[in-house]
């Protein structure tokens, strides 16, 4: 029988999860679908009925139901609790368990791109304060990583780094040059970098010379950020690589097959990314 998954939004078609996913049902050979659904907010419900029908294995959740969803799954992991947001749904014994994987995106991406990344890393930068920074602060507490949250409006990130708890710091975006001599890992959360947009005042001469920069913005690849820090001679890691590692759990809690981040995976998506 065909085991069946899905990604859920409203728009939906921008999403390049079906890719992702059916390469890897091809690569392994899987009698198994994955199909893009354009569920509307108010059509949420009903949607669950069927999920608790037995109709799929589970799938993916992306905008705007992150957070939506929490009220309808049966079980919700206490990291997504944490995070503020479910992106991945697994359906067993006729229950939907809610769980978020944009975290261990964001390490395997790391790993993958900047192997022990972590032994230079501390303390990290973390700019920005909003939902896409929440996953990447558990992801470096994770790794035991003490981060100076920076937001252009400060109370934001106090009431962030409050929230979370453990070794966070919160600050201003204006706090970057003063803190940047001692951090070895930036972190860009914001939207700064799309359309062509950049941090102003900020001087990435300032941080050390093994030091790290990533974005998780991943159109365009080569954010105006990671440019400035490939101009300085840092190490940079793109935003692709945490789409396609948030990937790995939910592909193998579906189809009982843990797929690879690929080159081939990753060089066809950047393909589909191009205008």
């Amino acid at each position: 029988m065909t085991i069946k998954a899905f990604v859920i939004g409203h728009p939906i078609n921008h999403s390049r999860s079906p890719l992702i996913h059916r390469t890897w049902l091809a690569e392994h050979g899987i009698d198994g679908s994955y199909e893009p659904i354009d569920v509307p907010p108010d059509a949420l419900p009903a949607f669950f009925d069927r999920l608790r029908s037995g109709e799929f294995a589970g799938g993916n959740v992306t905008i705007p139901h992150k957070q939506t969803v929490f009220a309808l799954c049966d079980e919700v992991d206490p990291l997504a609790r944490t995070i503020g947001a479910v992106n991945t749904l697994v359906v067993r014994d006729s229950k939907v368990l809610g769980s978020n994987t944009d975290y261990l995106g964001f390490l395997g991406n790391l790993d993958a791109g900047a192997p022990q990344w972590e032994r230079s890393a501390q303390p990290a930068i973390v700019l920005g304060a909003g939902g896409a920074a929440r996953a990447i602060l558990v992801a470096l507490q994770n790794r035991q990583i003490p981060v100076h949250l920076l937001n252009r409006t400060l109370a934001t990130a106090e009431s962030l780094a409050a929230d979370i708890g453990g070794a966070i710091t919160p600050g201003a975006l204006s706090d970057f040059n003063a803190l940047a001599p001692a951090a070895g890992l930036v972190v860009n959360t914001t939207s700064i970098g799309l359309h062509g947009t950049r941090f102003e005042g900020f001087d990435l001469g300032r941080l050390p010379d093994n030091g790290l920069v990533t974005d998780i913005v991943y159109a365009p690849l080569l954010t105006p950020l990671l440019a400035d820090a490939k101009a300085r001679g840092l190490r940079t890691v793109d935003g692709l690589g945490m789409l396609l590692h948030q990937a790995v759990p939910g592909f193998a809690a579906w189809f009982g097959v843990a797929p690879q981040v690929t080159p081939a995976l990753r060089r066809a998506v950047e393909a589909s990314l191009e205008p």
